[in-house]
């Protein structure tokens, strides 16, 4: 829910009495979610909530996308898309949340850079609950410049890895394949973001 004015002044001062670190209070961060649903839908642009796996100063069992279940019903109205960053390793979660929420998307960044070859188990993973049109590639354009390319080759080998074993099963046709890889690695992308 969105916090009252009161509350919002109330736990910033306490926050800032309090010194830095991880912003932790339940009323700043439900306020500073919804500021960024209402920027959202007035500049019409999706909003990126990261998930998973990523900083390591994070409890890693708080950032499962699931737990934004509520806050997905309550932003509906809003038709302002979501988009969850990374969700790894519960990157389930994220892909039940694309399939069960409209507004919903969510991307492999990051992962696939650190996967390695599970790279196709992961993806496949995903792909069995994402819809094709609503799973999202990404580096996350985080760390060593060097991990951009290996995660764009981490990517394109475990998506040519599922594909190529949906095709062997006969679940899909060629065609099939290449349209699958194309919405996944850039249609989405350009889509969402009106590219």
């Amino acid at each position: 829910e969105r916090p009252a004015a009161a509350a919002v002044v109330a736990a910033a001062g306490a926050h800032l009495r309090g010194g830095r670190g991880r912003l932790t209070d339940p009323v700043l961060l439900h306020h500073l979610l919804w500021t960024a649903v209402d920027v959202c839908a007035e500049l019409g642009l999706p909003l990126q909530l990261h998930t998973g796996f990523g900083d390591p100063d994070l409890t890693l069992h708080r950032a499962d996308p699931s737990l934004l279940t509520d806050f997905v019903r309550a932003t509906e109205p809003s038709a302002v898309p979501l988009v969850l960053l990374h969700g790894y390793p519960y990157h389930r979660q994220a892909a039940w949340l694309a399939q069960a929420f409209p507004t919903v998307y969510t991307d492999l960044g990051l992962t696939a850079s650190y996967a390695g070859p599970r790279v196709a188990a992961v993806l496949g993973e995903m792909l069995e609950l994402a819809p094709f049109g609503k799973l999202l590639f990404s580096t996350d354009a985080y760390g060593l410049p060097e991990l951009y390319l290996v995660g764009t080759c981490q990517f394109r080998y475990g998506l040519d890895a599922v594909l190529a074993g949906w095709q062997a099963d006969g679940a899909c046709s060629a065609a099939d394949a290449e349209r699958v890889a194309r919405l996944v690695a850039a249609d989405n992308a350009r889509r969402l973001y009106a590219l």
